[in-house]
């Protein structure tokens, strides 16, 4: 299987934090614009930095990078660099987590940062075509009461917000933690996602079913440890949005070849590939299918369910999902009448 096929699959991402979309290169520009001096000398400094232990040494990095986002200019220029970005890689819809916590507590206003976030994805639906949904995450080593006054501020943009994730420091963080904000999220509407079973066990990924209510769950690797939860996420059809570049970066698998995404899928799991911060982890949608595709030996048959599994799980009307199915469909038949 070629790098091109990959490049031309049509392409769902369901598991995209915007802040962790942030280049170094885009870094020191919003720095320079909004004169912040940043903890590095240089572009090279910044990209240096980004060798991680572990989730929480991304983090710190990831929540200074953060700061140099103030205005609605700034979160625009983010996610449209983002967008650039990947239309490119024929992503044709994203599912956009966003982090109002990390600016907010700086000052920066709710409406700040959801304004310019959603200017984007409506200029990239009219110049791309691309489809979109935004999930607003609450920081899981915030208190839930954080949470919940952070719920209140975006009840006035609730049209622009599909759903609420949980994200952060997942170790000593349990969903358990957020069973009343989540509860409120889902009387207003909301879909519901979370963090659950990457560095956490198992028990996390018990918890976001039974107490969170999700109806997916984000990164689940440590789903396999667990055989009865398998059966489960199996018999539910539950999407677990997996992020490959992301896990061994993070150093949840020492190297792709070591990654348990294909027994996922030989068990029957509803995996999804995702790029997560691909600023800091090295790659965006391609990258990521093709790191998989060579460490695990994925076949073309193996990729392109994949590629499929994207959109099933996604938010989008199933008429759209049939639409995006058909047209995977019709690429791959493409590809076999052209080789």
């Amino acid at each position: 299987m070629t790098a091109e096929f990959i490049s031309k699959l049509p392409k769902a991402e369901l598991h995209l934090h915007i802040e962790g979309s942030l280049e170094p290169e885009l870094m020191f520009e919003l720095a320079e614009r909004n004169k912040i001096k940043l903890p590095y000398a240089s572009i090279e400094e910044v990209r240096a930095a980004y060798e991680f232990d572990d989730l929480q040494s991304f983090l710190d990095i990831y929540y200074a990078g953060a700061g140099v986002l103030l205005q609605m200019q700034d979160f625009f220029d983010l996610t449209w660099a983002y967008i650039t970005r990947v239309q490119k890689q024929n992503v044709q819809h994203v599912e956009i987590f966003f982090d109002p916590q990390t600016h907010t507590d700086r000052g920066v206003p709710f409406r700040t940062v959801i304004t310019g976030i959603h200017k984007a994805l409506l200029e990239a639906e009219e110049k791309y075509g691309m489809t979109s949904r935004l999930i607003l995450c609450f920081l899981r080593h915030l208190s839930e009461d954080a949470a919940l006054k952070t719920l209140e501020d975006a009840l006035p943009f609730r049209g622009w917000i599909t759903g609420v994730g949980l994200d952060s420091s997942e170790v000593g963080f349990p969903p358990e933690n957020f069973e009343r904000v989540f509860a409120r999220a889902s009387a207003e509407g909301f879909r519901k996602v979370a963090h659950a079973g990457e560095e956490g066990p198992p028990e996390y990924i018990w918890q976001a079913l039974d107490l969170l209510g999700v109806s997916r769950i984000d990164h689940g690797v440590r789903c396999l440890e667990d055989q009865k939860l398998v059966e489960r996420l199996v018999q539910e059809n539950m999407p677990l949005t997996v992020c490959p570049l992301s896990n061994t970066k993070l150093r949840v698998f020492e190297k792709m070849e070591d990654h348990n995404l294909k027994q996922m899928l030989d068990a029957g799991l509803c995996v999804t590939i995702n790029s997560d911060d691909p600023a800091y982890f090295g790659g965006y949608m391609n990258e990521n299918f093709l790191a998989v595709q060579k460490g695990l030996q994925l076949s073309q048959q193996e990729i392109v369910e994949i590629a499929k599994n994207g959109f099933r799980a996604s938010y989008l009307p199933q008429e759209e999902i049939e639409s995006h199915l058909q047209s995977i469909d019709d690429f791959v038949a493409g590809e076999i009448t052209s080789s």
